[in-house]
């Protein structure tokens, strides 16, 4: 059976863009806003997270500037451009029929009517 690790493959960089929609934030603060959403369901790993913005910077869809923490230290905060607007509004649309998807089939009358 897979575990929230594996089925998080795939969706990182939307889960990001996603926090990101609410403002600029730095990696740790990325990764502890999914932690608390889920309620830590989510636990997204360094080795994971900084990959995936660096990526995602490259690609135009984040764009990085330093700034400080709320503790005063200074760190890379992330942001979305307008094409990480756009790629969250494609990605949502296409979680949101995959999700509706998979439920018709998991849920308990989901696919009865068609057997």
């Amino acid at each position: 059976m897979a575990d929230a690790t594996e089925l998080l493959h795939g969706t990182l960089d939307t889960l990001v863009l996603k926090t990101l929609a609410w403002g600029p934030r730095h990696g740790y603060a990325i990764a502890r806003w999914i932690a608390t959403v889920t309620d830590d369901a989510l636990l997204i790993e360094e080795g994971s997270l900084y990959p995936a913005l660096y990526r995602m910077e490259r690609r135009g869809l984040v764009e990085a500037e330093w700034g400080l923490s709320e503790t005063k230290r200074k760190v890379k905060l992330y942001s979305l451009t307008p094409a990480g607007k756009l790629r969250l509004t494609v990605e949502t649309a296409q979680w949101s029929r995959f999700s509706t998807a998979v439920a018709k089939v998991l849920l308990p009358d989901g696919g009865s009517s068609h057997a």
